[in-house]
């Protein structure tokens, strides 16, 4: 009889992994399914991108590379950590990981012992408190009001600080949320690190360059080099170059640090693929003039999308400043009725509800730790979300007020 793992009791599947396969699922049984599910770009990986990884096969680039990452790449990264973020790393204070995921993993399970905690600012990323969990350390979550645009309070991170904490988890421009820190904002939250020198902070500044409205993107061991020996600066192709396939992250931290999380990656995937490190080369050190393309589009499609939502009765969503996601409220909607009788009681049961009665995939805020949302992914074209956002209004309106509970005789 199969037995798994005790540690795997403590985790569950992510939830966006679990909704895009029940999409898929829909789809394949034929079904017209709008999936604003995934959170990767819809434009293609640049061509010069492409070309370089069809060179490195051509020179037979198809061998292991360093556990960390190729010397090319390292370089690479580096020079993009001084060029846009003022930041020096040598080539062992970087390291390259098969996505972004690894990089968090490797640097959470090289550090945790049983029982410490990590600062997790909510609504997070589904992986964060898993992987945590994984490492046998303890989440802490501090909720992130919508009202202060889902973003970390100074006060409340002091007051969450004990003496079992190891870590705080930052993430600007934020999956789901997409709310980004000023550096005013990020310098308020450095004061507090300041005075609690044993807490180390990894920054995932994924979304860095998908920012809109002139908001200008900062990130902390910058604004605060005294932090810069505490800090993981976590960053990666996917999102900026359409590479999610691909499966590259990176960091750079101190180097102490980074040979544990090297230790760690030289046991599961030794280095990432020696292809795609190869293509990050040239996504780092090439063009980079598509970019300001996307953002346009992206920032388009989130005006769009963020109005149509606030045109339907029930559900209410702020402008976020980055990444491509909205994150409505679905609050008022709660506790009503589908026309075929179910109760919509959870922000989860309502997104399963858009999926099943309006063909829309999205993802229920509970799943980012935030109850009483939704999260849908703006990359997408544009004649999909008109479409997603006519079927979420018709599905919403659809819904009436339960009947009341009639007494016990």
């Amino acid at each position: 009889m199969f037995q798994s793992a005790e540690r795997l009791g403590r985790v569950k599947a992510s939830p966006t992994v679990v909704l895009n396969g029940k999409v898929a699922e829909l789809a394949a049984q034929g079904r017209d399914v709008l999936s604003l599910v995934a959170g990767e770009p819809d434009f293609d990986t640049p061509d010069h991108i492409k070309q370089a990884a069809k060179a490195a096969i051509d020179r037979g680039e198809t061998k292991y590379t360093a556990v960390d990452g190729t010397p090319a790449l390292r370089k690479a990264i580096a020079g993009k950590f001084e060029r846009e973020n003022g930041l020096s790393y040598a080539p062992h204070e970087i390291i390259v990981g098969s996505g972004g995921k690894q990089i968090v993993y490797n640097a959470l399970m090289a550090t945790l012992s049983a029982g410490d905690e990590v600062v997790i600012p909510a609504p997070y990323w589904v992986s964060y408190p898993e992987i945590v969990l994984l490492a046998e350390g303890t989440p802490v979550i501090v909720p992130c009001l919508a009202e202060n645009g889902f973003r970390l309070d100074p006060q409340a991170l002091d007051a969450a600080i004990t003496d079992r904490t190891r870590w705080l988890i930052l993430n600007s421009p934020s999956n789901p949320s997409g709310a980004a820190y000023s550096h005013d904002e990020l310098a308020a939250l450095a004061a507090v690190l300041m005075r609690h020198p044993k807490v180390w902070i990894l920054t995932d500044d994924i979304y860095e360059h998908l920012t809109y409205g002139g908001f200008r993107f900062s990130t902390i061991a910058a604004i605060e080099p005294r932090l810069r020996e505490r800090t993981l600066t976590m960053n990666g192709v996917s999102k900026t170059y359409c590479m999610t396939g691909w499966r590259i992250g990176y960091a750079g931290g101190p180097k102490p640090l980074i040979r544990a999380m090297s230790a760690i990656q030289s046991h599961s995937t030794t280095n990432a693929c020696s292809i795609s490190q190869a293509a990050a080369v040239a996504a780092l050190e090439g063009p980079q003039d598509f970019i300001a393309g996307h953002v346009a589009a992206f920032e388009r499609r989130r005006d769009r999308i963020v109005a149509g939502l606030n045109a339907v009765e029930g559900l209410s969503c702020r402008v976020p400043e980055g990444a491509f996601y909205a994150f409505p409220s679905c609050e008022a909607l709660l506790g009503r009725q589908a026309p075929d009788g179910r109760l919509v009681a959870t922000d989860e049961d309502f997104a399963l509800y858009l999926l099943d009665a309006a063909g829309v995939g999205l993802v229920h805020g509970s799943a980012f730790g935030c109850p009483g949302h939704i999260r849908l992914s703006y990359a997408a074209p544009d004649e999909m979300l008109d479409r997603a956002i006519e079927r979420i209004g018709t599905a919403c309106a659809a819904l009436q007020p339960a009947p009341p509970m009639r007494a016990r005789a």
